[in-house]
């Protein structure tokens, strides 16, 4: 006959079996996860941090044996007369683009809350923007405003506006991307905020009307401060993906003229590829900047959540 105790030691002896078979079936199911993030997301911006502190050429780029710089290509990225203009017009670009598309996102789906025939066909519409490969829109909008042929210009001109070099003058080359930025991120936010409404219940709304609040009133005291937390996210996401955009400046003016409409992740672009000489370096440098502010961003919203 077993005793009390070796009962209890096949019992512990069991359920130590059982939790190292769960474990292990844990990871397995973790593993291609983790090794995503690894391949994906951890070795790039490894190989990126690397690149920005090594001195770079083509040849010592095939060949894997750069000398170690140190924060050279910091300091050389810092002192060069592009980094100031271009971080100013990534701030702009970023910031207008964001409070624009993110206005006229939540004005579309206050709008959109109230269901009327073919509310859902004219959602369905907006979204044809954020659908659009990017290389289309960047295409349309860089034909609507050419300066000769554009129909932007040609719809100006009947109400006695004169020719606008939108693409090509340094005045309007940032606006002109800016313009199509907008409009390319409204049906994300207007998604977005659309979802975050339908989580608000009416009886808020009907309370808030027999105590006599206005339109406005029911939008400012109730929507708004209930949507919170959808727009803090919309926001950031908006904000992060925002200060990255290279392909659609890219299209529509490279950055110039006179690097007019330049920003960081332009700049990165052509100083790594957009030269005979690439200076990955540098270029790795500009791309850990973006990296750093998109961090700071993240980090200030994860702040705010634990605060809230």
């Amino acid at each position: 006959m077993t005793t009390h105790a070796e009962t209890l030691v096949r019992a512990r002896g069991t359920t130590r079996v059982r939790r190292a078979r769960g474990s292990w079936a844990a990871w397995a199911f973790l593993a291609p996860v983790i090794i995503y993030l690894v391949a994906f997301y951890a070795y790039p911006l490894y190989r990126n941090l690397d690149l920005s502190l090594r001195h770079y050429t083509v040849r010592s780029f095939v060949q894997g044996d750069a000398p170690f710089s140190g924060i050279d290509n910091y300091r050389a990225v810092f002192d060069d007369a592009t980094f100031l203009p271009a971080l100013l017009h990534t701030m702009v670009f970023t910031l207008v683009s964001i409070a624009f598309q993110f206005a006229i996102g939540l004005a579309l789906a206050v709008f959109f809350t109230a269901h009327f025939k073919l509310s859902a066909t004219l959602r369905a519409l907006f979204l044809v923007p954020w659908l659009l490969p990017l290389i289309v829109s960047a295409s349309t909008w860089s034909w609507m405003l050419n300066s000769d042929s554009g129909i932007v210009n040609y719809a100006l001109s009947i109400v006695g506006v004169e020719q606008i070099n939108w693409l090509t003058s340094p005045d309007w080359a940032l606006t002109s991307v800016i313009i199509a930025n907008i409009w390319i991120g409204i049906p994300f936010n207007l998604v977005i905020l659309y979802s975050g409404l339908q989580t608000v219940p009416g009886e808020i709304y009907e309370a808030a009307a027999l105590d006599g609040a206005t339109g406005w009133q029911r939008f400012w005291r109730v929507t708004f401060p209930l949507l919170r937390p959808v727009s803090a996210i919309t926001l950031l996401l908006g904000l992060v993906y925002t200060l990255k955009v290279f392909d659609l400046i890219w299209i529509m003016t490279k950055g110039g003229p006179t690097d007019a409409s330049t920003t960081l992740a332009t700049w990165s672009y052509r100083l790594s590829f957009g030269n005979l000489l690439p200076e990955f370096g540098p270029g790795a440098a500009v791309g850990n900047l973006l990296i750093l502010m998109a961090l700071f961003f993240g980090l200030l919203y994860i702040w705010r959540q634990r605060r809230d």
